[in-house]
């Protein structure tokens, strides 16, 4: 059988290694010591190209052209939909060595970087100086800017200051002509015409790859406070996200739901417990404030939860003394491969809804759940002070064809006709793009793929991801 080198065009690779350098390039046994990620095919095109530039790239991108091999590009490898799925006959195009912080302005709030900076990086760096990006995720030691531009990226922070879409000043990338397009802005305030760089994001690396950004920085909250309260309904954990969005409450900086099945899930994987906050409750919300003192904003929380438990009296909760107390909080939240841990490939499925709608869409996909199969039971939790919900099946992956598709009627029936969406911070990738077809608008979905074809006509980057079409042999 063919090895995926050997299915690349005679010289290929060695042109290729001719652009990069030697330490650009990576191949066979090599390729082994990389870890692939969320998805084991994510290097199956066996041969690894890392630019150590956007001109590089742009070669590579044309060399690719000219020879008509497709490219998958690689960020930090964290996507859960398939979208860094790859194989023989392809190359992956990682922007792993594209990782400076070219320039970090504490006056301007803006920083320059190029795409392989981890969001942890740029946090670091940017914490020297009183400042934070306005985006946060849990995987943000390996996620990459440029990995979370082209997935428009949300996670905690969305719901203040919106998506990956709305941090991004400027974008440098190479498109599937290999031509750079290089528009760094540092501004927000531009109205130049078509602003292209909003085709790129969100478009999981299907009409170029981006090699450098300019991202809006905020000033970082001096202090913080992390409480845990339980509640009885999604009522009442919607009503105290709003009564914490107060200002005398000071800045909400996350309102994560996890209800009863997660939490008890992740607190015996760490073997937590608090008596305190018994894990009898239904619900239960992980908030996050910040300020300027922190014994101001514990007291902000002490008078948080009074004014809470005199609507819902049987309401617990408990407000972390300190930074440790407060990471195993976090921990109960954030670890979801702990779930993985335990059933590996279990699908992983992310909902956005209006959040007058949550309850009802929890209490039905349930109950039909359980009507599909009395075993399941999902671990919930999620962003509910933006709608967005993700959930875990209680099985090991992959799963069966026929029961994917039962599945998925039951989670996305409803959500168009309420105003949601199938997918909300995953993307589409390759595991779904029939969802997308099944829920999308039909102008919609002509659109991206008349942009598609015009941008990519031979359909050389990320084939087989987000739309149906041709995959280049």
């Amino acid at each position: 059988m063919d090895t995926p080198i050997s299915t690349l065009p005679a010289g290929f690779a060695e042109a290729l290694a001719d652009i990069v350098g030697p330490q650009g390039l990576r191949g066979g046994e090599a390729v082994g010591l990389i870890h692939p990620g969320q998805h084991e095919d994510n290097l199956a095109a066996g041969l690894v190209v890392s630019p150590g530039s956007t001109d590089e790239t742009a070669r590579v991108v044309r060399a690719c052209l000219q020879a008509g091999v497709p490219i998958v590009s690689h960020g930090g490898r964290t996507g859960l939909v398939g979208g860094g799925i790859s194989r023989g006959g392809q190359i992956v195009l990682s922007t792993a060595r594209m990782n400076r912080i070219l320039r970090l302005d504490p006056v301007e709030r803006v920083a320059v970087v190029e795409a392989g900076v981890t969001l942890e990086a740029l946090q670091e760096a940017a914490a020297a100086h009183g400042l934070e990006p306005g985006i946060d995720i849990p995987a943000r030691g390996s996620a990459t800017i440029g990995g979370m531009i082209s997935t428009n990226a949300g996670g905690l922070l969305a719901f203040r200051n919106g998506v990956m879409r709305h941090q991004v000043f400027g974008m440098e990338a190479v498109v599937a002509d290999g031509t750079v397009l290089s528009d760094l802005t540092r501004v927000v305030k531009t109205s130049a015409g078509y602003d292209v760089k909003h085709l790129l994001i969100g478009a999981e690396g299907t009409l170029g790859v981006v090699t450098a950004a300019s991202i809006k920085l905020y000033p970082k909250p001096a202090a913080s406070a992390t409480a845990l309260f339980s509640m009885p309904d999604v009522s009442a954990l919607l009503d105290t996200i709003r009564l914490a969005l107060e200002p005398q409450a000071g800045e909400l900086r996350a309102a994560e739901a996890m209800w009863n099945s997660y939490i008890r899930f992740t607190a015996d994987e760490h073997g937590w417990s608090d008596p305190a906050v018994p894990l009898d409750a239904p619900l239960y919300l992980l908030l996050s404030l910040g300020g300027r003192d922190e014994d101001a904003l514990k007291g902000a929380f002490e008078a948080l939860f009074e004014t809470v438990a005199e609507r819902y009296p049987d309401i617990t909760g408990l407000i972390a003394s300190s930074s440790r107390q407060e990471a195993e909080l976090w921990r109960l939240r954030e670890d979801t491969e702990a779930v993985f841990r335990r059933y590996p490939g279990s699908p992983a499925f992310d909902v956005s809804l209006p959040q007058s709608e949550i309850a009802a869409y929890v209490a039905r996909i349930e109950a039909e759940l359980k009507a599909i199969d009395p075993q399941f039971e999902p671990y919930i939790f999620g962003h509910l002070a933006d709608g967005n919900i993700h959930l875990l099946l209680n099985r090991a992956g992959p799963l069966d064809a026929g029961l994917v598709a039962r599945v998925e009627d039951v989670l996305y029936r409803t959500l168009k006709a309420s105003g949601g969406c199938f997918s909300a911070e995953h993307g589409i990738g390759a595991k779904r793009i029939d969802p997308l077809y099944a829920t999308g608008d039909a102008g919609k979905l002509r659109l991206m793929e008349t942009i598609k074809a015009t941008l990519d006509p031979q359909g050389l980057f990320n084939p087989g991801k987000v739309l149906r079409g041709r995959i280049p042999s």
